[in-house]
């Protein structure tokens, strides 16, 4: 099939590789030209804006964007709107908020676009291993991409979950989970490092990868990491987060759903950002003034 895609960066150039693998014909769009050239060398389409993109597209058109989470997205989801025709379908497969999916197909459909929510999970693997999909969006608009999907992804590794906003909802959950399992094998591998056993940390991740209850492929980029570098001492334990978890700490306190894992291990990425932290200073102050205990100045 024929497809635009906007948005080139770590994610997207893997992603229009693998769908001209696929013989797929696809448009390209991205701010820097270089990365252009890069996907023209697999043998895309080059374009030099977003209205050169859809004149490049067959009616109906396909376009997928591919663009940093939050303002840049929104704006390019409303240019986006301004070249595309009715019949034509948008798909949106950063990490956006569902509520913003659900406004944004409320507001194309009056024009006759539709628009899908794509969560997509895969990071620089993508390429080679596949992307896992999770679709959101009208049941014809979904049919119609499918062969897209199905290069993009794995054997059985795509699913239309829902209506507007369940693809990327689906996606939300996907991360917290994420964000708890990462922070349960930081803090095993911790307590293993600093035990007073001498553990070789690359040969446990590794015996773990066969058999083990734990076995994950995040156990197998720990392995990985730890491999090159047993003590981590190239890295500084800074972390950020792209917000899906904070969406669905949200969530769960509307519906009154528990989330302590994630809640926890969202707060630990925040801790990881503060070179010093006032709280800790306040717990100091407190244990000083009541008990005499002793404070580092």
């Amino acid at each position: 099939m024929e497809i635009g895609f906007i948005g080139l960066g770590k994610m997207g150039l893997n992603m229009v590789t693998r769908l001209r693998q696929g013989s797929h014909r696809v448009v390209v769009y991205d701010r820097n030209a270089e990365v252009v050239q890069k996907a023209v060398a697999q043998g895309c389409v080059a374009s030099t804006s977003l209205a050169d993109l859809v004149s490049k597209l067959t009616p109906p058109r396909a376009a997928w964007i591919m663009v940093p989470s939050g303002q840049a997205t929104e704006e390019t989801v409303n240019q986006l709107a301004e070249h595309l025709q009715s019949g034509d379908v948008m798909i949106d497969g950063g990490n956006t908020r569902f509520h913003d999916d659900v406004r944004r197909a409320a507001t194309l459909q009056p024009k006759g676009i539709q628009y899908i929510d794509a969560g997509t999970s895969g990071g620089v693997w993508g390429l080679k291993v596949g992307y896992c999909l999770m679709v959101g969006g009208d049941e014809s608009a979904v049919k119609r991409l499918a062969p897209a999907f199905e290069t993009l992804a794995p054997p059985s590794g795509w699913a239309h979950v829902g209506s507007h906003g369940a693809g990327h909802y689906v996606k939300m959950v996907h991360n917290g989970i994420e964000y708890s399992l990462m922070q349960s094998y930081a803090e095993g591998f911790e307590l293993m490092a600093k035990s007073d056993y001498r553990l070789d940390l690359p040969k446990i991740s590794h015996l773990w990868m066969h058999g083990s209850v734990v076995r994950s492929w995040l156990l197998e980029l720990a392995a990985d990491a730890l491999t090159q570098d047993p003590t981590l001492s190239k890295l500084k334990g800074f972390v950020q987060d792209s917000g899906e978890g904070r969406w669905m700490i949200a969530d769960a306190i509307e519906k009154d759903v528990p989330v302590p894992a994630l809640t926890t291990a969202l707060f630990t990425r925040f801790r990881s950002r503060q070179p010093e932290s006032f709280s800790e200073k306040m717990l100091a102050a407190l244990r000083n003034a009541f008990g005499g205990h002793a404070v580092k100045r």
